[in-house]
């Protein structure tokens, strides 16, 4: 698996969980506050598409996750 989509799944995965304990509606409601950490997540994305920089990625290649490039 590729550096990348570990990136993608651990992203979804931690917006997916804040949202399910950020929202009233949800039955494991904790506080709304995890709301801030959807958005911390969802910033995060944004400027790693604009700036290529990663700090789970970084820590991934560090592990010796490969990158999942075609020309690799």
């Amino acid at each position: 698996m590729s550096a990348e989509r570990i990136v993608r799944i651990v992203a979804g995965s931690f917006i997916l969980l804040s949202l399910a304990l950020g929202v009233t509606g949800s039955p494991v409601f904790h506080s709304s506050y995890w709301l801030w950490f959807t958005a911390f997540v969802g910033f995060n994305l944004l400027q790693s598409g604009f700036s290529q920089f990663c700090p789970l990625e970084m820590i991934l290649k560090k592990l010796g996750i490969k990158s999942g490039c075609s020309s690799c």
